[in-house]
């Protein structure tokens, strides 16, 4: 594997509810991490949603009980997949932008942060994080980097934005533009004012020329809000949605690039535009 980190990966079932994952990281002893395939799990629902196989019984079942309430969810998951390609080709074609630091990674698909900037431009360098054990097992397994370029993945948490940046120095040169990119994911912050603050200490420690690209669940949609309040009663995470205006605040101090805030579907949307969804979104550059 083509990174700073290479690794090897093992699954094991011990007992049969729980997952054992090996990750040998190289320099480090091998890590053994566990987690309960009893309760469902976002990162495996969202994967569930794409049309992934990294999920369980449990998974898609919370999927398709939400489905029910809401079935625009899959349009969202799309969109939004959609909308991650379509900035970073901008970011590192016209932007010329080679760094990235992608916080709260999901578990890899078709299209993941590296393979889009390395497709336009294979320097490029990514740094991924997350804090889930089987996201980063996945991540450390599957995605390879270019030769020319490099990928890495921190464990670490978005509510210590100062250790991810830290941790993302190692690899990434924070004199030169980075593009954050942080889709969906500051929904699992509850509170307004911690959320909001999370964000502006991470663009704080962006260079000038750096840029933010951001989405996140909007409140825009009455099923889409009681499918969250019935996913709640599944074990799994809750997830915050909030108003459009709210989102747009992620973006203050910033230099908002058209079309601004807007449905992920309907950013810069090309020739082939999708359905409007109530997940909305933005880049912005810090001057």
């Amino acid at each position: 594997m083509a990174t700073k980190y290479p690794c090897s990966t093992a699954f094991q079932t011990v007992p049969s509810h729980t997952i054992a994952v090996m990750v040998d990281i190289g320099d480090d002893e091998p890590q053994v991490w566990k987690f309960d395939t009893t309760v469902p799990h976002s990162a495996r629902i969202w994967n569930y949603w794409l049309g992934g196989k990294d999920n369980f019984g449990v998974d898609r079942e919370a999927g398709d009980k939400f489905l029910e309430v809401y079935p625009g969810i899959r349009d969202v998951a799309r969109g939004v997949r959609g909308f991650l390609g379509r900035a970073v080709t901008y970011l590192a074609g016209e932007a010329g932008v080679r760094q990235f630091l992608d916080i709260g990674t999901g578990l890899p698909t078709a299209d993941n942060t590296h393979e889009v900037a390395q497709r336009v431009a294979p320097e490029s360098r990514i740094v991924y994080a997350d804090n889930d054990p089987l996201v980063l097992a996945h991540a450390r397994a599957l995605l390879t980097s270019s030769p020319e370029g490099s990928c890495r993945y921190l464990d670490a948490d978005v509510r210590d934005p100062d250790a991810i940046v830290t941790a993302a120095k190692e690899t990434l040169d924070f004199s030169q533009p980075v593009a954050v990119i942080m889709l969906g994911i500051m929904g699992h912050i509850h509170d307004d004012d911690e959320a909001l603050s999370l964000v502006h200490r991470i663009t704080a420690a962006l260079p000038s020329g750096g840029y933010l690209v951001l989405s996140d669940g909007a409140n825009t949609s009455a099923a889409r809000q009681k499918a969250h309040d019935e996913y709640k009663e599944t074990g799994a995470a809750p997830y915050q949605l909030r108003s459009p205006a709210q989102l747009a605040k992620y973006f203050d101090g910033l230099d908002l690039l058209d079309p601004g805030v807007v449905s992920v579907t309907e950013w810069r949307p090309g020739d082939n535009p999708s359905p409007h969804v109530d997940t909305y979104g933005g880049m912005a550059k810090k001057a």
